[in-house]
C-alpha cells in the first residue's frame, strides 16, 4: 500500500441511484419524508423515555440510545444525498467524504454493539430475573454503553485513517448515494489488499462477533423459555424480547443481504439501492416496531404528547 494521497484529491462524485432528471423529485419527496419519520419517531421515543419515570429501566435505556444513534446513522447520509439532489450537484469534498465515511461507519457499528448489549439486558431479564436490578444497575449500564461508544469510536477511526494514507485514481466517481468505506477503498491507485483484509477483520470482530453474543443470548433465552411451564409463562417471556428480536432480524438480514448480494453480482448500483434498508429503512422502523405491541411505550408517548 503506497502512503499518502499524491493526487491531492479535492471531490468525489457521488452517483446515487439514477441520472433520470424526472425520478429526481420523487426521490427527493421519498428520502425526506423517510428522514423526517425517522427523526420523528426516534425522537419521541428518546423524549417518552425520559420524561415517563416508569420507563426509567436498563431495557428502555438501552433503547433510547439505540434511537440516538439511529438518527445520528441516518443524519449522515441523507441530508448530503437530498442536498445534491436538490442543487443537481453530485459532489462531495474529499474532507466531507472522510467525514462522513467516519461517522456512518461509527454510528452503524454503535448500532450492532447496542443491540448486542441490549441482548445480554434481556438475558438476565428472562435467565435471572430475582437478580436482574442488582446485576443490571446504572453503573453496569452506563458502562456498557460508554464501552460501546468506545469500541465503535476506535474502529471508525482506524478504518478513517487508513483510506487517508491511500492514492486515489482520476475515476472517483461512487455509485452510491454515501461516502460507503468499501467503495471509496476500490477507487484507490494504491494497492487496497491489506486495506480491505482490515477491512473485512474488523467487520468479522465487530459485526460478527455482535451476533455471536446476540445468539448466544438468545440460545440461553429459549432453553430458559422451554423450562417454564405454563404457557402464559412462555408468552410473557417471550414477549419482552419479541421487539428486540424483530429488530436484531431487520438489522442483519438487511446488512448482510447488501454485502452477501453485492458479492455475488458486483453490481454496485443495485448494491447502492439495496444498501437503503438498513442505512434508512431500518433506522426508520425501529420506533414502530417498538411502540407498536409495547403498553409502556404507547402509555409514555400518549401521556408525553398530551402534555401529561
Amino acid at each position: 500500500m503506497e502512503g499518502g494521497n499524491d493526487t491531492q484529491i479535492s471531490e468525489f462524485l457521488l452517483l446515487g441511484f439514477s441520472e433520470k432528471p424526472e425520478l429526481q423529485p420523487i426521490l427527493f419527496g421519498l428520502f425526506l419524508s423517510m428522514h423526517l419519520i425517522t427523526m420523528f419517531g426516534n425522537l419521541l421515543i428518546i423524549l417518552a423515555t425520559v420524561s415517563d419515570s416508569h420507563l426509567h429501566t436498563p431495557m428502555y435505556f438501552f433503547l433510547s440510545n439505540l434511537s440516538f444513534s439511529d438518527i445520528c446513522l441516518v443524519s449522515t447520509t441523507v441530508p448530503k444525498m437530498l442536498v445534491n439532489i436538490q442543487t443537481r450537484r453530485k459532489t462531495i469534498t474529499y474532507t466531507g467524504c472522510i467525514i462522513q465515511m467516519y461517522f456512518f461507519v461509527l454510528f452503524a457499528g454503535l448500532d450492532s454493539l447496542l443491540l448486542t448489549v441490549m441482548a445480554y439486558d434481556r438475558f438476565v431479564a428472562i435467565c435471572q430475573p430475582l437478580n436482574y436490578m442488582v446485576i443490571m444497575n446504572p453503573r453496569l449500564c452506563a458502562l456498557l454503553v460508554v464501552a460501546s461508544w468506545i469500541m465503535s469510536a476506535l474502529n471508525s477511526l482506524l478504518e478513517s485513517l487508513v483510506v487517508l494514507w491511500m492514492s486515489f485514481c482520476t475515476d472517483l466517481e461512487i455509485p452510491h448515494f454515501f461516502c460507503e468505506i468499501n467503495q471509496v477503498v476500490h477507487l484507490a491507485c494504491s494497492n487496497s489488499f491489506f486495506i480491505d483484509m482490515m477491512m473485512y477483520f474488523s467487520a468479522m470482530l465487530l459485526g460478527g462477533g455482535s451476533l455471536v453474543g446476540i445468539l448466544y443470548s438468545y440460545s440461553k433465552i429459549v432453553s430458559s423459555i422451554r423450562a417454564i411451564s405454563s404457557a402464559q409463562g412462555k408468552y410473557k417471556a417471550f414477549s419482552t424480547c419479541a421487539s428486540h428480536l424483530s429488530v436484531v432480524s431487520l438489522f442483519y438480514c438487511t446488512s448482510l443481504g447488501v454485502y452477501l448480494s453485492s458479492a455475488a453480482t458486483h453490481n454496485l448500483h443495485s448494491s447502492a439501492t439495496a444498501s437503503v434498508m438498513y442505512t434508512v429503512v431500518t433506522p426508520m422502523l425501529n420506533p414502530f416496531i417498538y411502540s407498536l405491541r409495547n403498553k409502556d411505550i404507547k402509555r409514555a408517548l400518549n401521556q408525553f404528547l398530551r402534555g401529561k
